[in-house]
């Protein structure tokens, strides 16, 4: 197959995958098979299947989808006992305190107990505050903020994260399991503290006898086993996807400004930031653009529902519909990506 075709053929499978998960609801619900058939068709125009990229996507979504799995099973088992720590916790800090500690902790801790689990614990602890409705929406779209932005230091926190390593594996990144958190660290913690600091603004005026938002339901063992294979098969496309579009990558948007990388993602908002990773990583990329790419997908995932995992989680457990996560997450969203480019534009060699 001449270059011509494979390039136009992989803008189509890229095309696709772009439009059709935002605009055909059948697409949509099930994301992760059609996510594999063009992960498929993907490498088989690019011609580059082998034994070594089937080991690779076999391999590569293990540690995740066992962590999605084993953590979900124990959250469950000491669910009962966290009306007691957060009543501790809101003792001896006060509420603010309290909740800026917990979205913390859950934002960094979703580099090691995953951003899914991350999301379940957020929509559990909300539901036992009891606070009103629009503070707990605000509280939630900032905590997502956090977790999409720390989940992102490890290849067990997110999807994106699992690809993005695997992506840069070898030369000339090399990129191990702390490659993420030594190229974007530095920016990630302190964004992850901003959100925790916003999450708990004005928590004292926002006590109410019922609360506003509540869990639908706690998940069974059915629930976390098909979650945990909903991942694995996400991942797994998501390898046979960004291999196969390779090609395209580093013919366009390698040569693509810095700048220009860093706000074309700001449609992140949009589409889910994994699919985006997969698609436009390449290894002959700088470790600046890569950190720009990077920090441009997990900012602008945070700003509507679809863009990353924990916001799909935390508003469909909760019950958030997409106007109000919009109201709330739009203006802190594009101040953020704001800030992080002019800042990154003067730091980031």
């Amino acid at each position: 197959m001449s270059d011509y075709l494979i390039i136009a053929g992989l803008s189509v499978i890229m095309g696709l995958t772009l439009v059709l998960p935002f605009s055909v609801k059948r697409v949509e619900d099930d994301l992760e098979a059609f996510l594999f058939v063009m992960g498929l068709g993907a490498v088989s125009i690019s011609g580059l299947w082998s034994l070594h990229l089937i080991g690779e996507a076999l391999k590569e979504p293990l540690a995740i989808t066992a962590a999605v799995g084993i953590v979900g099973w124990l959250f469950r088992s000491v669910r009962g006992r966290l009306r007691g720590w957060l009543d501790l916790l809101t003792k001896q800090l006060g509420l603010g305190g309290a909740i800026f500690v917990i979205v913390l902790i859950l934002g960094l801790g979703s580099s090691v107990f995953t951003a899914i689990v991350a999301a379940i614990m957020l929509a559990e602890v909300v539901t036992l505050l009891k606070l009103n409705r629009e503070f707990e929406i605000r509280l939630t779209v900032y905590a997502c903020y956090a977790i999409g932005l720390g989940a992102a230091l490890t290849p067990l926190g997110e999807p994106l994260s699992t690809i993005v390593v695997s992506k840069l594996k070898g030369p000339p990144h090399n990129a191990d399991f702390f490659y993420l958190l030594r190229l974007i660290g530095l920016w990630v913690v302190p964004g992850v503290a901003l959100c925790a600091a916003m999450a708990a603004r004005g928590a004292k005026a926002a006590r109410a006898e019922k609360g506003g938002l509540h869990e639908d339901a706690h998940d069974s063992n059915k629930v976390i086993l098909v979650r945990a294979v909903k991942v694995y098969i996400f991942v797994m496309a998501l390898i046979f996807l960004g291999a196969g579009l390779t090609p395209l990558a580093e013919r366009f948007v390698a040569r693509m400004p810095t700048w220009a990388l860093y706000w074309v993602n700001s449609v992140s908002a949009i589409l889910d930031n994994a699919t985006l990773a997969a698609a436009e990583i390449a290894p002959v990329m700088s470790d600046r653009q890569i950190t720009f790419i990077l920090m441009g997908l997990l900012i602008a995932g945070g700003m509507l529902i679809p863009g990353n995992i924990p916001n799909i989680v935390s508003s469909a457990k909760l019950g958030i519909k997409s106007r109000e996560w919009a109201k709330a997450a739009l203006p802190f969203g594009g101040a953020l990506m704001l800030a992080y480019f002019v800042l990154m534009t003067i730091f980031v060699k």
